[in-house]
């Protein structure tokens, strides 16, 4: 069959984003789902005191650093943020071929400075890092900074440094922002509480990824990321929490786990309470309704992962507390399919690279005739045809209407921290994925340079799963994978 299918489609309204009272612009409307920060101020600036710098890039001259930690400095605090001009300890320069003595220097450094200065038990917020030239070693940085240090860090490639330019600098400040506990912007609607089934009753919004390894490799753990979000009605600010399973395993074996205690009798754990747990600590409220989106899943394992998956949700929120059961909607998110959306007619239902407008949905025809699924593309083309995600809503007690969720996802892909764009999947789904991805950095064998691969293999399959180290708590309680 040559003929492609038509289908009909509609396009969502653009959501509009709050910034804050102080820049010019405190509403702002995107066009195309896209937008930028010029005349905009951050909605809630965060406060980097103590900062640092250290360089491993052998080309740039001190002064390119100096002057480059300047203008990122001035960009953080034209936006919103309040960022200390002076460094606490002077930029240092690192040998590419000890970097972690240098990371540990600085901070030490940073520290002694600190004490000196009155200022004990203060950290160092955030070390910007200037990646070596060639072999970036950014993976045994951020194991380094993250589960033994507990410093936050940003790390820039020595091109974008020397290019230095408005934009890279505004990117590199909405990381930032985040990473240290700010929030770039957040939906209008959520602030009047105008979000159907989110804004009204407290509101947990869960997003869930396994990464596999590379598929030459058949010994290294698969890596299950968790992240929920830790501000209500806003739903911007996310944790996550990591662990490693068993090689190639989907279903997440640690969102609930049981240990018996001799004194306690049984002990509930596992990453969904851990996360329930912060909220209330962060809201001082229950969720009295969870939405988890769920990256991943191949169709024929639906059954076994929500089967799984839900029966954990259901015990770690019973295990809080007797008979708590917030109503739970469970969707999958899929990106890897075939489908693909064509506008009919061209003249005005393309964005500038050709392809469906953001927030275009398609629910009938070529989805499932009985089951609650939709495509949707949620973000601006900007090269080759734009892939719609699929979304799948497998359990869902809360009642959504087809039309209440579709717009709720969509909506979600303008809260993304990292850039002034919608995004292609929903953010929490987005940011489990990020955080998997950086815990394979802490696992050793990534390291191990002198091993071939094959013998680091045998060697993984012979002994058991080997728990990540764990993410410094000073650390894990922001947005640090960002």
């Amino acid at each position: 069959m040559d003929q492609l299918a038509l289908v009909d489609a509609r396009v969502l309204p653009t959501p509009r984003l709050k910034y804050h009272d102080s820049g010019r612009e405190k509403l702002c409307n995107p066009s195309v789902g896209q937008w930028n920060m010029i005349n905009k101020r951050m909605v809630n600036g965060g406060t980097i005191n103590h900062w640092a710098c250290l360089t491993f890039a052998s080309r740039l001259h001190p002064n390119d650093i100096r002057m480059f930690c300047d203008h990122l400095v001035g960009m953080c605090n034209n936006i919103g943020m309040q960022m200390n001009m002076r460094p606490c300890v002077d930029i240092m320069k690192g040998q590419q071929h000890n970097i972690e003595a240098a990371i540990r220097n600085i901070h030490r450094k940073s520290a002694e400075e600190l004490d000196k200065q009155g200022l004990t038990g203060q950290q160092l917020q955030l070390l910007i890092i200037v990646l070596p030239d060639f072999n970036s070693q950014y993976g045994r940085i951020k194991r380094l900074c993250e589960t033994e240090l507990g410093v936050i860090t940003q790390c820039c490639s020595p091109k974008n440094v020397q290019k230095g330019g408005m934009q890279y600098l505004e990117n590199l400040a909405l990381k930032m922002n985040v990473k240290v506990g700010g929030r770039n912007t957040v939906l209008e609607d959520a602030l009047h509480r105008k979000i159907p089934l989110l804004t009204d009753l407290p509101t947990i919004v869960f997003g869930a990824d396994v990464t596999h390894p590379s598929p030459g490799d058949d010994a290294s753990p698969s890596i299950a990321a968790v992240v929920a979000s830790m501000d209500w009605p806003e739903v911007t600010k996310y944790k996550c929490l990591v662990s490693a399973q068993e090689h190639r395993q989907e279903i997440i074996a640690n969102l609930y786990t049981e240990v018996k205690d001799p004194v306690k009798g049984i002990v509930g754990g596992g990453m969904v309470r851990e996360l329930l747990r912060s909220f209330y600590a962060a809201t001082g409220q229950k969720p009295s309704r969870i939405i988890f989106y769920r990256d991943g899943v191949s169709e024929g394992q639906f059954s076994q992962v929500l089967l799984y998956e839900m029966d954990a949700i259901r015990k770690a929120c019973a295990s809080l507390q007797v008979g708590y059961l917030p109503p739970v909607t469970f969707v999958v998110v899929q990106k890897r399919h075939h489908t693909r959306l064509f506008p009919e007619n061209h003249r005005d239902l393309v964005d500038r690279s050709g392809n469906i407008l953001p927030g275009t949905v398609v629910d009938t025809k070529i989805c499932h005739p009985s089951e609650f699924d939709f495509y949707l593309c949620s973000h601006p083309g900007i090269k080759r045809t734009s892939r719609p995600t699929h979304y799948h809503v497998l359990f869902d007690e809360n009642g959504f209407k087809a039309d209440t969720l579709q717009t709720l996802t969509y909506i979600l892909c303008y809260t993304y921290a990292r850039c002034t764009r919608a995004v292609s999947i929903v953010p929490p789904a987005y940011y489990a994925h990020l955080g998997a991805y950086r815990a394979r950095y802490y696992m050793e064998d990534d390291y191990s340079d002198q091993d071939s691969s094959s013998s680091a293999a045998t060697r993984a399959r012979e002994r058991p799963i080997k728990s990540l180290p764990e993410v410094k708590e000073n650390v894990k309680q922001f947005m640090f994978y960002c």
